[in-house]
């Protein structure tokens, strides 16, 4: 179902990094790695995923997320949908409207009717992407400008698409390398005058665009692998962050920011941390 928006939208999010109202997850119930889908998989698919851990580590991100009266949505968790935990992918929220994703990994396809029933059942609008594969975590939004990674998971088509429905804003498309799984393992902005960034992954020119933004916080290689550009901003320079990134968190520091540290190192083993198991419904 497409639903129009409104002016009684219930949803409003303005950047990766204004203060977080109101976000979407997912408890990893029946997190597995099944089919190896991504590069981190590969490495663990021989141990998998110790389910019980994950549970216990996402509870424990959930519980900092709501000690700071940020309103959570838990989806029901299908033992069909392993990656489920992944909310951010299933849909995104720009300005006042909300899109659910079409999925562009088969494994995954089909997670995205469960937020459709929600918003339904909540009555909330949206705009259903039928026309190209995209992911959510190749979409970033930073006020009047989103960026679009290119990727295995999203078209370079939708960016016009977007543009098409988001006359407002400026669109710009970041192609990615082919071992990245999504825009938001290597680039994510902190701040209006700083983000994240794995520049290997990106081209000279792209990079050039996005210095003359941002000042770049560069994360290693060997931190870019345990996600260290996925940290989750919930408002007023506090970050979310994993303590196995300790280069990433001691630059932060310095630069002002408060690192919440939150192990959910069995979480990564499938390739996502915080921002990946996060739906921003309203950040402003």
């Amino acid at each position: 179902m497409e639903m129009s928006i409104n002016n009684e939208t219930k949803v409003n999010c303005q950047s990766e990094y204004f203060p977080l109202h109101k976000v979407i997850l997912c408890e990893p119930k029946y997190m597995r790695i099944s089919e190896i889908i991504n590069e981190t998989q590969r490495r663990y698919k021989k141990d998998n995923i110790n389910t019980k851990l994950a549970q216990k580590q996402h509870h424990r991100f959930l519980g900092e997320l709501r000690m700071r009266n940020i309103e959570t949505i838990l989806l029901p968790p299908i033992e069909r949908y392993p990656e489920q935990v992944f909310t951010r992918d299933i849909g995104f929220t720009i300005g006042e409207k909300l899109f659910v994703s079409q999925m562009g990994m088969k494994l995954r396809q089909g997670e995205e009717k469960i937020l459709i029933n929600w918003l339904d059942e909540q009555q909330i609008p949206y705009f259903n992407l039928k026309e190209h594969s995209v992911e959510g975590g190749d979409v970033i939004v930073d006020q009047n400008t989103v960026y679009v990674g290119v990727s295995d998971r999203t078209e370079e088509g939708v960016t016009s698409h977007l543009q098409h429905i988001l006359p407002d804003y400026e669109i710009i498309s970041l192609p990615l390398a082919s071992n990245i799984l999504h825009l938001d393992c290597v680039f994510n902005p902190i701040s209006s005058e700083e983000a994240l960034i794995y520049s290997p992954a990106l081209t000279k020119d792209d990079i050039d665009i996005l210095s003359s933004r941002y000042k770049l916080i560069e994360v290693s290689e060997e931190e870019q692998f345990t996600l260290g550009t996925n940290t989750l901003s919930i408002g007023d320079k506090k970050i979310i962050s994993l303590p196995q990134n300790k280069e990433v968190n001691k630059k932060l520091r310095s630069l002002g920011y408060e690192i919440i540290e939150v192990d959910i190192s069995e979480i990564i083993k499938s390739g996502g941390s915080f921002r990946c198991c996060t739906l921003p419904l309203v950040r402003n």
